[in-house]
């Protein structure tokens, strides 16, 4: 199986030259949630409604997202496909619902028999993603590189021919870890001075989920500065607040405070708070009419345009929530 880095990955996007079929494997699951929203963006933004389908491996059949594949474009020339959890629809089952089991040669009678055909014989305007998540090697030492994909599979022998494998969640050194973040901060119009970019890295340890995650909150909250330091890393990841006000959130977006609105939902978030709960709670504040609502009547269009949008991409997996919630917050206070 060819196998390309994220970088490689997003100079094919750049250039629009997908592959037909991707595997994203590794650790990193919210660093593969922006890769595969990525790709779909691949389609434009008018028409993901009807060219755009996601699945999960849980609930979909083989036939399912074959059908999907091979679908023709509406009104555009590419689709694309996503399957979340694609593991748990790969590795096939029983007849009797065991996996693991006799139909692992993928014949005539196996559950992924219409993908293994798909795969054969791809489609030139549809772009298949799947997203496989981090797990120990399968049961049996039945395992393969693309784990947790069990090995002995026709479906698992098909994707390692015809599928281009990213491998997600991991910097080869520090220096590429560095590159990484200079380029994440000079996309958001921001330079790092060194000793913050040191201490978001001695932070993070061998975590690169982490360093990501933590990356885009300090990017965040650093947002209308020129550039980020240490001071910055120390709020926005060291230093844990408690909040004793449920609605601060609400309190800090109504007087266009981001940085503070900011700083309550990691709080929130790290005491196990949902960012469905603070999404209903920003939408009774913007709906509410005054005299007992407070939102500016000059923010309100906008505002609801950004409830909305992020109302469906949380309901759709369409990004990691945190990110989604972070960026409603800003376009809020904006």
């Amino acid at each position: 199986m060819p196998s390309i880095s994220v970088a490689e990955l997003r100079q094919h996007l750049a250039a629009r030259t997908p592959a037909r079929v991707y595997v994203l494997t590794g650790p990193d699951e919210r660093e593969k949630s922006v890769l595969a929203t990525e790709i779909a963006d691949l389609v434009d933004p008018e028409l993901r409604a009807f060219n755009v389908e996601r699945f999960y491996g849980a609930d979909a059949s083989a036939m399912d997202v074959s059908e999907a594949a091979r679908t023709l474009p509406m009104m555009g020339d590419r689709r694309v496909v996503v399957v979340m959890q694609a593991e748990r629809l790969l590795n096939g089952k029983r007849k009797g619902g065991d996996e693991d089991g006799e139909e692992a040669d993928g014949g005539p009678g196996s559950d992924t028999q219409p993908l293994v055909d798909y795969l054969g014989q791809p489609s030139d305007t549809t772009v298949v993603v799947f997203v496989l998540s981090p797990a120990e090697p399968p049961p049996q030492g039945k395992g393969h590189d693309l784990l947790p994909l069990n090995g002995s599979l026709k479906i698992t022998k098909v994707l390692a021919k015809h599928a281009t494998a990213v491998a997600v969640g991991e910097f080869g050194s520090e220096r590429e870890v560095l590159r990484w973040l200079e380029a994440r901060a000079r996309a958001a119009g921001l330079a790092v001075e060194p000793a913050a970019a040191q201490a978001l890295v001695d932070l993070a340890g061998a975590d690169p989920a982490k360093f990501r995650t933590d990356v885009d909150r300090v990017l965040t909250y650093a947002r209308g500065e020129r550039t980020v330091t240490p001071d910055h890393v120390e709020a926005a990841i060291v230093a844990h607040e408690t909040s004793s006000d449920d609605w601060a959130i609400v309190r800090a977006v109504e007087r266009g405070d981001a940085a503070a609105a900011l700083r309550e939902v990691r709080v929130r978030l790290e005491d196990g708070d949902s960012p469905f709960a603070m999404l209903g709670q920003l939408a009774y504040a913007v709906r509410t009419p005054p005299p007992r609502g407070r939102f500016p009547n000059a923010r309100l269009e906008r505002a609801m345009d950004a409830l909305f949008r992020t109302d469906v991409a949380l309901k759709s997996s369409g990004g990691d929530p945190r990110v989604l919630i972070e960026r409603l917050i800003v376009e809020l206070c904006g």
